[in-house]
């Protein structure tokens, strides 16, 4: 008994330590890539532009207590003078966000992103290895199978940008459930089999949903199977039950989304299509297909030629599996194609299908992209990222091969050819390092921005407001110019107090009235948003062809000269005069919800080109259709209400107000107005529906082409107030 428990607590011990050393080779080789050697440097995000600032932006939400998992969604400091609500904006792992914005309280929101980011391939190398080892792989290629997971080139190529992306722990524990179940093995009847698939189930549901959508799947088909060979075994309903925990935890984490959100049917945030599905899907080439940016000249040529000869570029090289998790995809495939030819059993069987089952869903044309075509389901668009699921079952594989065929070989020989396999596969899925004038260029912008931040806090004062030019739209939004989609962020999380006008969803009526403002002359502008309670404008000079010196000109000439400029490489404040008694600002436009045609390029193209007394643009719907508009006040707001229309065909047309029937109007080719002289603009969000029985008809076999009504004007007049005109479509698809 003695010596039994002995042993036991040697293994342990030695597992301890493995676990270490494993932790260690991590850290290093995190550190080392990434150039965080030293402390300063831990300050500095491994990237600043795109998705990266959107991502810093919710965990810096999060440490000032906002985006609280389950919670409203609501960010403070931003969309100024009001409060951004992202109830809408789906989002991964709010958890461990709200996790790592705790974190941020402490080490500041810039090493909490780098911290995230290291933790991301910890957790890879940890779920690995424990999933190997409970497999009963030997240590030696568990151990090598975690490291090459861990820096796979997908997760080393997602990074922070695609940060939860990049947490590919779930894949290995996802795989491992779905093989328990499926084998029948009587280990699933004891109570921590169990509870380990309980467990990976509500993770998935709390993270990835890409990773939730394919586990799904796997073990759909894993229960199909076990059900097909004995009916309601345990394992049957351990499936069954799994399948509902990561639902339900998946439904109680996103629900935010249904009972928080405060527009309904308005507009996609997220502009998906089919086509996305192609783009995006794997191509499996790529599985094999070494980066242009390889160590290895001779293969670097090779994505250099593939970059020069595909057209289909969506997340180029994600796919790709390295070396070594190639030639386990390989080697799966072929072993079991060949126990199928020649009618073996295949104990290893499961691997293969579902790999086969990935690769058939997933690929260019495949499963994915019929659900997208027939049946709309295109929100899964980028199937390539189901390529981890592959990287994982190929190492899994090949471990337990190789641990298979080592058990016999002399000592020493194990480690060593671990050791220089890792060595191997690391040189091949490590992208060669960043320079570093790169690295100085990085650092100078943050500490740019918070050197501004700081210099706007002092002269401003607690919670002043801060407008922000050039209007870009949340999230994904257009650039305009140098000036990416989220750059407006870098602010938010160089100050502490400061609030500012971006960060409203897009297509949302109360970020109406900011596009509202961007059409203004520079001296309406000031007089708005001194009006409004506004401190300063921030422009970011590289959204305008002569980096804002003429803007800066005429705010000058419009009495506001004073300026805080020098502190940031990209961005100057030009500070105002706010009203001691602030009003809060009325849009100018109307917002488009669901069944508005979008302008296509050529026609907004030609919208910007036309002079102001230019006839106007017709926008169409596709059917009944519905316009949004937000009374900020506290009381009703009394209006008229006028639009021109028309259609292709004879057809009803009738007007509601939030619900109310205010007017209807028979339609033909020829514009007719159908007004609403006295209507009221309840507090709050209003909705405007144009509804037609009648089915839209198609002009041309084009995109966009069905049209049921033309709108070409639209104006509201207030009883006390600004008018409210919408023409043709000054705003895009607001």
């Amino acid at each position: 008994m003695w010596y039994r428990l002995f042993s036991r607590l040697q293994l342990a011990r030695q597992g301890v330590v493995r676990v270490a050393v494993l932790s260690l080779m991590v850290v290093v080789v995190w550190c080392w890539q990434h150039h965080r050697i030293s402390l300063s440097t831990w300050s500095v995000p491994l990237d600043d532009t795109g998705d990266s600032l959107q991502n810093l932006a919710r965990i810096k939400a999060a440490s000032e207590g906002d985006l609280v998992p389950f919670g409203a969604h609501r960010v403070r400091r931003l969309a100024a003078p009001f409060i951004a609500d992202w109830a809408e904006f789906p989002a991964s792992d709010d958890i461990a966000n709200y996790g790592l914005g705790l974190v941020a309280r402490l080490v500041g929101v810039m090493a909490a992103g780098n911290l995230a980011l290291l933790l991301a391939h910890l957790t890879a190398a940890w779920s690995f290895y424990l999933c190997a080892r409970l497999l009963r792989q030997c240590w030696e290629w568990a151990w090598a199978g975690a490291l090459l997971f861990a820096f796979s080139f997908f997760s080393i190529q997602r990074g922070l940008p695609h940060l939860w992306l990049a947490y590919t722990y779930p894949v290995p524990l996802a795989v491992l459930a779905v093989l328990l179940i499926a084998s029948g093995r009587r280990t699933i009847a004891r109570p921590a089999w169990r509870w380990l698939c309980y467990g990976t189930a509500a993770v998935l549901g709390a993270s990835y949903a890409y990773n939730l959508f394919l586990f799904l799947q796997l073990l759909g088909w894993a229960v199909l199977g076990r059900w097909l060979k004995a009916r309601w075994s345990s394992n049957v309903r351990l499936g069954l039950a799994c399948g509902l925990v990561a639902v339900g935890v998946f439904s109680a984490v996103n629900a935010h989304v249904l009972f928080h959100r405060r527009e309904g049917s308005g507009t996609s945030l997220l502009v998906r299509n089919y086509a996305a599905t192609e783009i995006y899907a794997l191509k499996p080439i790529e599985l094999l297909l070494p980066p242009s940016g390889h160590h290895g000249g001779w293969l670097a040529a090779l994505g250099y030629r593939y970059l020069r000869w595909t057209d289909w570029r969506g997340e180029t090289f994600s796919p790709y599996l390295g070396l070594a998790g190639a030639i386990g995809l390989v080697w799966m495939l072929a072993a079991y194609s060949r126990d199928v030819l020649l009618r073996r059993r295949n104990r290893q069987a499961g691997y293969a299908l579902c790999a086969l089952w990935i690769l058939l869903f997933s690929s260019i044309g495949g499963i994915n992209s019929i659900l997208a075509f027939y049946l709309g389901l295109d929100v899964f668009r980028a199937s390539n990222r189901y390529s981890i699921f592959l990287l994982a079952l190929a190492l899994l594989y090949a471990a337990s091969r190789l641990t298979r065929w080592s058990r016999t070989w002399r000592p020493g020989m194990r480690p060593a050819l671990a050791g220089l396999t890792v060595i191997v596969g690391l040189w091949d899925q490590l992208p060669v390092r960043t320079g570093a004038a790169s690295e100085r260029q990085l650092a100078e912008q943050v500490q740019g921005d918070q050197r501004l931040g700081a210099e706007l806090e002092r002269r401003l004062g607690s919670g002043a407001t801060v407008f922000q030019l050039p209007v870009l739209d949340f999230p994904e939004g257009r650039p305009q110019l140098q000036v990416n989609e989220y750059d407006p962020l870098r602010l938010f999380l160089a100050t502490r107090t400061l609030r500012f006008s971006y960060g409203e969803l897009k297509n949302r009526a109360p970020d109406a009235w900011q596009h509202d403002c961007a059409g203004m002359s520079p001296a309406a502008l000031v007089a708005a948003l001194e009006s409004y309670g506004f401190s300063a404008i921030d422009i970011d000079r590289r959204g305008y062809a002569d980096d804002a010196e003429q803007l800066l000109a005429e705010l000058a000439a419009a009495g506001r000269p004073e300026t805080i400029a020098g502190l940031s490489p990209t961005s100057v404040a030009v500070l105002l005069h706010p009203a001691a008694h602030p009003v809060l600002p009325l849009a100018r436009s109307f917002t488009y919800g669901t069944g508005w045609n979008r302008l296509t390029e050529s026609e907004s193209s030609e919208l910007r080109s036309l002079a102001s007394n230019s006839p106007l643009l017709v926008r169409w719907t596709n059917g009944s259709a519905f316009l949004s508009y937000y009374n900020p006040y506290s009381k009703p707001l009394g209006a008229s209400l006028r639009l021109a229309l028309s259609s292709v065909n004879s057809r009803t047309v009738q007007l509601l107000v939030n619900g109310r029937d205010e007017a209807r109007v028979r339609l033909g080719p020829a514009t007719a107005v159908i007004s609403a002289p006295a209507i009221e603009m309840q507090p709050g969000f209003n909705r405007l529906d144009l509804v037609t029985p009648d089915p839209a008809v198609r002009a041309s076999e084009q995109r966009l082409s069905l049209r049921a009504l033309g709108v070409q004007t639209m104006e509201m007049r207030f009883s006390a107030g600004p008018r409210v005109e919408l023409t043709g479509d000054p705003g895009g698809d607001r």
